[in-house]
């Protein structure tokens, strides 16, 4: 975690030199300024983990910055005695704590310490209170030689600081080994942030993500810090990096490299100390080549890569998973299902496109089906595929195909099939709408439909 920072802003020179030399030697970095201007000036530049704030200086007093005490870290007020009444009208207005002077060196230090920590306590409650749900009952099912290497994986990374790319199709799990490498790291007593990098639009992301500056789009009516902020210390999970723009991939570099980053409409340099751990179910060293994805930034994410295994590669696992299912769904609670063994074969045979996800939803529609009856039998089973013990597909060419031919007419068949419909297609192809918008570009598919029928190659 990044050694916490003051702003000393007290215009008495001795007692400025003071202060700051004893904050120094308790470990903090200070900065001392002796005017309101310098402290503004300083303040559009950097943002410090709290400010110490002489109630009276030559260009004004502390009271002049009351209206903005909720925007600004936090606040300790120096006072004189005989100003006890605007001390008390500071803490009223959003002042964290003040000190009457003559200073007492220990106070002063018990004092910022206790600031500082609650509001750590305060993030961190936070935090806490909207994760805890979303991460209740979730675990990692699978003894499988598959998944004893990703359990190997994780055991070993999870103590170093390196950035980790996990890779495997949608719906494998990755979000769940994202949070076991943060539970075995030392950043466990720290917060572990998760965010889907294809759920937002480009300006909300990137606001969510850094954080942004009153004014600096419409409805920014506040300031508000971004996850990154709020990872301080932890685990930063993004899922799906591979949608990401290039501006935001540039500036995730940056946090990458240096640990430094700049919210949303904001002059000032932050810094966080954040482990990132990304997600993958695409090619990032192809976009890389093929220029969609920074190659430096697939560099930073791939120090250390785990690739998760498909259900269908580790159908041994099947049970176990069923079993989890079963007995963590709110609507098996009431009775004790079992699966039977024909229903059990079925499940082991089919293929799971979907992988887990679709596993949990088939048995959760099974456990609805199945009523009050205690065991569920193959017709409670409703599949997506209904061929899933088909497995492969059959192509045939009258020459020898490149990978892009073979995709750009693939694309073009998905469109006509589908009228035009870029989300349907993008669900057949497995991959969020914006990276099949970007596919479509590259291969120059996105005329009117009308000219996409009449030029359709069938694939045969």
């Amino acid at each position: 975690m990044t050694q916490p920072s003051i702003l000393v802003v007290e215009d008495d020179m001795v007692l400025n030199q003071l202060l700051v030399d004893t904050l120094k030697n308790a470990g903090y970095h200070v900065e001392g300024v002796t005017h309101l201007a310098q402290a503004r000036q300083y303040l559009n530049n950097q943002e410090p983990s709290l400010i110490l704030l002489d109630g009276c200086l030559p260009d004004g007093r502390a009271a002049d910055w009351f209206p903005d005490l909720m925007s600004l870290p936090p606040v300790v007020l120096l006072t004189a005695y005989g100003s006890i009444r605007e001390a008390v009208n500071a803490i009223k207005a959003g002042a964290a704590e003040y000190l009457v002077k003559p200073i007492d060196l220990d106070e002063l230090e018990l004092t910022i310490q206790r600031v500082l920590e609650n509001v750590a306590l305060q993030k961190d409650c936070q935090f806490y209170k909207s994760q805890v749900q979303h991460q209740q009952s979730k675990t990692i099912v699978g003894n499988s030689p598959a998944m004893m290497k990703v359990y190997d994986h994780i055991h070993k990374v999870a103590p170093t600081n390196m950035s980790v790319l996990v890779h495997g199709e949608s719906g494998v799990g990755k979000e769940l080994v994202a949070a076991e490498i943060h539970r075995y790291s030392s950043r466990n007593n720290r917060n572990y942030v998760a965010l889907d990098c294809c759920s937002l639009q480009e300006k909300l992301f990137e606001s969510e993500l850094f954080g942004h500056e009153k004014g600096s789009f419409t409805g920014a009516d506040k300031q508000k810090k971004g996850l990154i902020e709020g990872a301080d210390g932890g685990t930063l999970f993004l899922d799906e990096i591979g949608e990401i723009e290039p501006p935001i991939q540039a500036k995730l570099l940056r946090v990458l490299e240096t640990g430094r980053f700049r919210r949303l409409g904001g002059t000032k340099d932050l810094s966080s100390d954040v482990r990132i751990v990304a997600a993958t179910n695409c090619n990032l060293e192809r976009m890389s080549q093929e220029g969609t994805f920074r190659l430096d930034l697939y560099y930073r994410l791939s120090g250390f890569v785990i690739t998760i295994p498909a259900l269908r590669e580790r159908r041994e696992d099947i049970p176990l998973l069923v079993d989890h299912f079963l007995h963590n769904h709110r609507f098996s609670r009431r009775i004790n299902k079992t699966v039977n063994l024909a229903a059990m074969r079925e499940l082991i045979a089919y293929e799971w496109p979907g992988n887990i996800r679709e596993l949990k939803n088939v048995v959760e529609r099974a456990i609805i089906l199945a009523g009050e009856k205690p065991v569920i039998s193959p017709e409670h089973l409703t599949f997506t595929t209904t061929t899933p013990k088909k497995n492969g597909f059959e192509l045939s060419f009258d020459h020898e195909p490149t990978l892009d031919e073979i995709e750009k007419r693939y694309l073009h068949w998905l469109l006509h099939k589908y009228s035009g419909h870029r989300l349907k297609v993008a669900e057949m192809l497995g991959v969020s709408e914006r990276h099949t918008y970007r596919l479509l570009k590259k291969y120059q598919l996105a005329e009117s439909q009308d000219s996409r029928r009449r030029d359709l190659i069938c694939l045969r």
